[in-house]
C-alpha cells in the first residue's frame, strides 16, 4: 500500500486537510520509542487504497527538536510528500520546501490558505511556481474544500526533483523565488467573497442556512400548491376523470381488472386518491400530488446549485454527516425528501458507495416525511401547537441521528471524503438552469412513474385476493398492545404504502388523544416508505438491501413507537 504523507511548518492546515483526504475515522499514534503522536487514515485514488499520514509540522529537516526527529524519520518511509504551504506566508514556508525537494522523494506541493492569502492582496502565479520548482503546486482552501479535488488529481503528477541551489545561499534563493512569482497589494474584500466566507463558517454559516432552508420551503411549498390546485387537479377532474367514467362503464363498473385499471368508485365517481386504480390514483399521485413538489424542489435546487451555494451547505454539515457514515453532499437526497421521497430517492445516486446509499435511503425514508405528509400532520396535531408538534419533529431528529450513528457502525463498507471545487457565487445562466430542470424532471417522469403505476397495480392485487385486509388482522395486536392505538388505526397503516398523506389524514375521525396522535404521526412516517418510494428504492437498491431497509424501518417504528407510548403516557 503506498503511503502519502503530509509535511509542512506547524500551523499550515495539515489537519484540516488530512480531514479533507481522510473523512472522519483515523488513527492516532505515537512514533515508536517517543511520545511524539502521529495521525493516520485511508482514502482512495481511482481503484487504489492508500495510507495518508499527518507528520508533526516542522520548519526544517535540520531537526531541533523531537518532533522535527520524527518527521525526518518518516520521511524515508513515504511514497510522495505533499508539502503543504501557508499561502500567506510563502517565504518562510519555503524554507522546508527547498528541503524536501533535495530529499528525492516524489512532491506535490499544496498553497493551503489560499482565500485568506487572496483577501490580503497577496497574489502568487502558482504556475510560474511550478515551473520554477519542478513539480506540481495547487493552490486550495481546507475550510471551504476548495482545490482538494485538483490537489488530488495532480497526486499521479508528483515528481522527485533536485532543486539546484547552493545550500549556503538558499534563502537568497527563497527571496528570489518570491520576488518572480509573488505581488502584495491592498485590496478589500468584494460582497461576494465577504458572503462566500459567512455562508461557510459555523457561527453564520448556520443560522445563513437556517434562514435559507425557510425560504426555499416556503417558496417550493407556494409553487407545489399553486400548481396542484390550479393545474394538476382541475386538469384530472374535468379531462381525465370523465374518461376513466366511461372506460369503468365499459368494464362493467366492477370486477377484478376493474378494481386494477379503474379501482374502488367512491359514491358511483372516481376518487383519485382513494380510487387506488392504476390509471386513476396510479397516475394521479405521481403526476398531480408528486410532479408539481418535484418540479419546484428541483427548481430551487437548481437555482440553489447555480448560484454556488449547494457546496457549501455540504461543507458547513459535512462533519455532522460523517458521524451518520455519510459526507456533506448526502444532505441534497434529504432535502429533497422533504418535498417528496421518491426524488429524494433518485437523488441517492450521487452516493459514492453501497454503504452511503444504503444509510441515506433508509435515514431518509425512515425519518423525512415529505411536505405533502408534513402538511396532515400540521393539520392533526397543529392545534395543540408546541406541545403537539415538538415530540413529532424532535423524535423524528433523534431516530435520524441515533440510527445514522448505529448504521455507521453496522454497515459495512467506506464513507469517501467529499472531494467538490468551490465555485465562486454566481447569477445562474436561465438556459443551462431551465435545460437542467427539465432533464431531471424528465428523469422523473421515466424512472419512477412506471414503478409507481406498478406498485398501485400490485397493492391493488393484494387487495382484491385479501391478503392486505388478512395483514391487518394480524397487525391489529401490536398496533393496539405496543403502540397504544386503536384498532381502526390500522387501516391507516395499511393505506399509508400507498400514500402516506391520506393515511395520516384517516386518523382524524378517530378521536385519538394527543398521546396517540403523536405516536401514530411518527410511526406512520418511520415504518414504511409510500409505494411510490418503496418502488424507486427497490431499483435503486436492489432487492437484498431494500429487505434489510425495510426491515430497519418497521424495526424502528415499532421500537420508538413503543417508547413514545409508554413516555408520552407519564406525561400526557
Amino acid at each position: 500500500m503506498r503511503r502519502i504523507l503530509l509535511m509542512g511548518n506547524p500551523n499550515v492546515g495539515k489537519s484540516a486537510i488530512f480531514s479533507r483526504l481522510t473523512g472522519a475515522d483515523v488513527i492516532a499514534s505515537n512514533y515508536p520509542g517517543t511520545t511524539v503522536e502521529f495521525i493516520k487514515g485511508y482514502m482512495r485514488i481511482g481503484e487504489e487504497r492508500v495510507e495518508v499520514i499527518d507528520i508533526p509540522g516542522t520548519y526544517t529537516l535540520e531537526p531541533n527538536t523531537k518532533a522535527e526527529e520524527v518527521a525526518v524519520r518518516m520521511l524515508k518511509q513515504g511514497d510522495i510528500v505533499v508539502n503543504i504551504v501557508d499561502a500567506t506566508c510563502l517565504e518562510r514556508n519555503l524554507n522546508l520546501t527547498l528541503q524536501l525537494l533535495k530529499s528525492g522523494k516524489p512532491v506535490v506541493i499544496n498553497l493551503n490558505i489560499w482565500d485568506s492569502a487572496c483577501h490580503h492582496g497577496i497574489k502568487i502565479d502558482y504556475q510560474r511556481l511550478e515551473q520554477i520548482l519542478g513539480v506540481p503546486v495547487v493552490p486550495t482552501c481546507a475550510l471551504s474544500g476548495e482545490g482538494i479535488k485538483e490537489l488530488v488529481n495532480r497526486f499521479k503528477d508528483a515528481k522527485a526533483n533536485t532543486f539546484d541551489y547552493e545550500e549556503e545561499k538558499r534563502w537568497a534563493t527563497i527571496g528570489e523565488i518570491v520576488d518572480q512569482v509573488q505581488e502584495v497589494a491592498h485590496r478589500h474584500h468584494t460582497f461576494l467573497e465577504a458572503l462566500s466566507d459567512a455562508t461557510i463558517m459555523p457561527l453564520s454559516g448556520i443560522p445563513i442556512a437556517i434562514l435559507t432552508g425557510l425560504v426555499v420551503f416556503g417558496l417550493i411549498r407556494f409553487i407545489g400548491e399553486y400548481l396542484i390546485g390550479y393545474i394538476m387537479e382541475p386538469a384530472f377532474e374535468h379531462f381525465w376523470a370523465p374518461l376513466m367514467m366511461r372506460f369503468s362503464i365499459f368494464l362493467g363498473s366492477q370486477g377484478f381488472i376493474h378494481d386494477i385499471l379503474i379501482g374502488q368508485l367512491i359514491e358511483g365517481k372516481i376518487d383519485f386518491l382513494q380510487s387506488f386504480g392504476a390509471l386513476t390514483t396510479g397516475l394521479f399521485v405521481p403526476l398531480a400530488m408528486v410532479l408539481p413538489y418535484v418540479f419546484a424542489f428541483y427548481l430551487v435546487l437548481s437555482v440553489l446549485e447555480d448560484v454556488g451555494y449547494l457546496p457549501r451547505v455540504g461543507v458547513l454539515i459535512d462533519n455532522l454527516m460523517h458521524r451518520l457514515g455519510l459526507h456533506g453532499l448526502s444532505i441534497i437526497p434529504m432535502m429533497l425528501g422533504l418535498g417528496c421521497n421518491v426524488p429524494g430517492a433518485l437523488a441517492t445516486r450521487i452516493m459514492e458507495t453501497r454503504k452511503e446509499r444504503f444509510i441515506a435511503a433508509t435515514l431518509m425514508a425512515i425519518a423525512v416525511p415529505c411536505m405533502a405528509q408534513i402538511a396532515m400532520i400540521m393539520g392533526l396535531v397543529g392545534k395543540y401547537g408546541v406541545s403537539g408538534l415538538a415530540p413529532v419533529f424532535v423524535s423524528l431528529f433523534l431516530v435520524w441521528l441515533i440510527l445514522g450513528s448505529i448504521l455507521k457502525s453496522v454497515v459495512k463498507g467506506e464513507t469517501p471524503e467529499i472531494l467538490i471545487e468551490m465555485p465562486p457565487y454566481r447569477i445562474p445562466y436561465y438556459k443551462a438552469l431551465t435545460k437542467k430542470v427539465w432533464i431531471r424532471i424528465r428523469q422523473f417522469t421515466t424512472e419512477a412513474v412506471p414503478f409507481v403505476l406498478l406498485g398501485v397495480v400490485l397493492i391493488n392485487v393484494l387487495y382484491t385476493l385479501g391478503i392486505i385486509q388478512f395483514i391487518g388482522k394480524l397487525a391489529s395486536p401490536v398496533v393496539s398492545g405496543v403502540l397504544g392505538l386503536p384498532v381502526e388505526a390500522t387501516g391507516a397503516l395499511i393505506i399509508g404504502f400507498l400514500r402516506k398523506d391520506v393515511a395520516v389524514g384517516m386518523l382524524a375521525p378517530l378521536g385519538l388523544s394527543l398521546k396517540q396522535l403523536i405516536v401514530a404521526s411518527v410511526v406512520l412516517t418511520a415504518y414504511f416508505p409510500c409505494v411510490a418510494t418503496f418502488a424507486v428504492l427497490l431499483r435503486e437498491l436492489g432487492l437484498k438491501d431494500m429487505t434489510k431497509s425495510a426491515l430497519i424501518m418497521i424495526a424502528t417504528a415499532l421500537i420508538v413507537g413503543g417508547l413514545l407510548n409508554l413516555v408520552l403516557g407519564m406525561f400526557l
